[in-house]
């Protein structure tokens, strides 16, 4: 089986150099492609490529500008391999990643799987809590890829896998950013094939953001959610509505204060506190467990707010996701 690494990038060279860097030290022993797509990019990768033709099997593509989705479809379909390989272009690969995926497909194969992600110590503590916030049971459920109790896995496209045959049979990713992988996962599902977490398969997601563009991020997150649901209500979940009544109880809780009563304000204040001591431990750094706290806030309060604007729009006035969310919806 032939494996061919499908990156799609915008203007981020110096997140391939890593990312190239990285592969080039795989204890992987059978040959693989990478299929390097730019995307429109102003700022582009190709003299990065060039310096690495010599030690690994690269094609190089560049395209106007149409969105993650549609370049990794790109790829794919100018890809030579049985089996896909999806990376985002900030993440940097672990040199066993190759031979993990290799085992795990041979000794259970699947046509679409998703692994974890991880930060590097030489992440900045920003990333280092970014990453507690996007990972952590404490503060996503293990839905990233941290748990394996979930009866569906959806992988997400910083780090995943989709065989030839799945690919060619969904036609892919579609024009929604984010919430691309989710709505190609349950397209599979419907179509017969299965998902599966291969939790030795991580990468280390450097996420090179600051907490505006993280804040931003989480709300296309939380609306592309009820966008999902309206397209596929049968795999909606109440879990998936927990930030919004996270934010709301929050609300409730500091209006209770004028009735002085403070004991649903409380168990927030212990909630926190468990995330401090937890982020604190797990990296080490007082410093990094305040950063978590600020990052699972944001996550939240983001993730939340855009959930409830989307449910509001695509479910209750019953908008079209294309007008109510242009943002959400690349042209291709």
């Amino acid at each position: 089986m032939l494996f061919s690494l499908i990156i799609p990038v915008y203007n981020r060279p110096d997140e391939v150099d890593e990312l190239l860097q990285s592969l080039v030290q795989t204890d992987y022993k059978a040959a693989f492609e990478i299929v390097l797509v730019e995307d429109g990019s102003s700022i582009r990768c190709d003299d990065v490529v060039q310096k690495y033709t010599d030690r690994l099997s690269i094609s190089y593509y560049f395209k106007e500008n149409s969105g993650p989705g549609d370049s990794r479809n790109y790829g794919m379909r100018k890809a030579k391999g049985d089996y896909f390989i999806i990376f985002d272009s900030d993440c940097i690969i672990p040199k066993q990643y190759l031979s993990e995926v290799d085992k795990a497909l041979a000794n259970n194969y699947v046509d679409c799987f998703g692994g974890p992600d991880k930060a590097l110590d030489s992440f900045s503590d920003i990333q280092k809590a970014i990453n507690f916030a996007m990972t952590s049971f404490l503060a996503t459920g293990g839905i990233r890829g941290g748990s394996e109790k979930i009866d569906k896995f959806q992988p997400r496209s910083f780090n995943m896998g989709i065989s030839r045959k799945a690919f060619e049979a969904s036609n892919g990713f579609g024009n929604i950013h984010p919430g691309e992988d989710p709505d190609l996962s349950i397209r599979l599902w419907n179509l017969g094939f299965e998902t599966k977490l291969f939790p030795n398969a991580y990468v280390y997601h450097k996420r090179r953001i600051d907490w505006e563009k993280f804040s931003v991020q989480v709300n296309k997150f939380g609306k592309a959610r009820p966008i999902l649901n309206s397209w596929y209500p049968k795999y909606s979940k109440l879990t998936f509505f927990f930030p919004s009544v996270f934010i709301l109880g929050f609300g409730l809780a500091v209006l209770l204060l004028v009735f002085t009563y403070d004991n649903l304000l409380k168990l927030y204040f212990i909630y926190f506190i468990i995330i401090f001591f937890t982020a604190s431990f797990q990296n080490k750094s007082i410093k990094i467990g305040y950063l978590s706290v600020v990052a699972v806030w944001k996550q939240f309060y983001g993730y939340g707010t855009g959930f409830i604007a989307s449910y509001g729009k695509v479910i209750i006035l019953k908008q079209k996701p294309q007008e109510a969310f242009p943002e959400l919806f690349f042209k291709i």
